[in-house]
């Protein structure tokens, strides 16, 4: 899912995404970035975007994809933690 679709997603359900913080100024995971920038995980990449991401039904079922692939997650973002987070949470900056 692209950024600029996510209106069009039902506002009565709250879905879910795997969300990382950068460590650090110009991380190696998204170099050039401010350190504390919030990024969404990209589900084909593996890599840290903000712009295209993977939306979940529910918690469970992210939990599900983090756990699946965590030896690429740590590959592609190294040094941080992911987790799932509530997209209208991440969105306004909460999470």
């Amino acid at each position: 899912m692209h950024r600029c679709e996510v209106d069009r997603l039902d506002w009565r359900q709250t879905y879910w995404v795997p969300a990382v913080v950068s460590p650090e100024r110009n991380w190696a995971g998204c170099p050039g970035c401010r350190k504390g920038a919030r990024f969404v995980v990209h589900s084909q990449t593996f890599r840290a975007s903000s712009e295209k991401f993977e939306v979940f039904d529910s918690q469970l079922s992210c939990l599900s994809w983090i756990m699946l692939n965590r030896a690429e997650l740590s590959r592609t973002l190294p040094g941080v933690r992911v987790r799932a987070v509530a997209l209208n949470r991440w969105l306004l900056g909460l999470e």
